[in-house]
């Protein structure tokens, strides 16, 4: 099974927040997850970035590709630094 972490909507219309979730590459945005590891509020002011690190490293870890914007949001926690072994972690 091909996992990804990605982002999953919820909210109303111009007012989205957003879970971080593991979910198998083959199933839609807002479908079925394997596990929740955070949370992302761009909404608050600074933006909200919750990411349990442990689990994220663990995913990482496995194998999971993280998307674009989850990457970005890795990068901002300093959990892809400390994946890939980085300085600045």
């Amino acid at each position: 099974m091909a996992t990804k972490i990605r982002l999953k909507r919820f909210g109303k219309k111009f007012y989205a927040f957003y879970r971080v979730v593991v979910a198998d590459s083959r199933v839609k945005r807002d479908g079925k997850v394997i596990e929740e590891i955070g949370v992302y509020d761009p909404n608050k002011q600074p933006s909200l970035i919750q990411i349990n690190s442990e689990r994220a490293q663990y995913w990482l870890g496995v194998g999971a590709q993280p998307s674009e914007p989850v990457l970005n949001l890795l990068k901002i926690t300093g959990d892809w630094q400390k994946f890939k072994g980085l300085p600045g972690a």
